[in-house]
């Protein structure tokens, strides 16, 4: 649950359009980490691909048909290290912000927001990760979990049900 206060009533819950814009600013830093993260692995994956490309144009066709199956297999787990890193770093961000002694994510923090139990205390490491990947939730019934927030009562999305 994220509240703008310490204390917990119905004009202490963040608006949606709050919890917007603080997820907008987290997008910006988690781009950041994915940049910082993702880019020396990419780096490594693309001379791997051009190198094994330059070692094609020498080969026999059967030869080349074994190292493009090869190149295939190459993307196919840059596509799947990519995915693991994003979402990974995408847990870890809002679960260790979130659960520390600031209470927010870089983005929260800005617009006084606050994560709290039901008690309006600071959540577990444990709470928040379970908050973190029902967020991956929210996102993939096409955002449903988050414009949920704007409906309900306490401004709950589905992650916050979930945790």
């Amino acid at each position: 649950m994220e509240t703008s206060t310490s204390s917990i009533s119905a004009s202490s819950y963040a608006s949606f359009g709050h919890r917007l814009l603080a997820y907008i600013i987290d997008g910006f830093v988690t781009g950041i980490l994915y940049g910082a993260v993702l880019t020396p692995i990419l780096t490594v994956i693309g001379l791997r691909i051009a190198s094994e490309s330059q070692v094609m144009s020498t080969m026999t066709e059967e030869e080349a048909t074994g190292a493009i199956v090869g190149m295939v297999g190459t993307i196919v787990g840059m596509v799947l290290t990519i995915v693991v890193a994003v979402y990974a770093i995408q847990i870890l961000y809002f679960s260790v912000m979130e659960s520390s002694k600031y209470q927010a994510t870089l983005g929260k923090m800005p617009m006084g927001i606050k994560v709290v139990d039901l008690d309006g205390n600071r959540i577990t490491f444990g709470a928040a990760l379970l908050r973190s990947v029902g967020k991956i939730i929210s996102q993939s019934i096409m955002w449903i979990g988050f414009i949920m927030a704007a409906f309900t009562e306490r401004k709950q999305g589905l992650h916050d049900m979930i945790a």
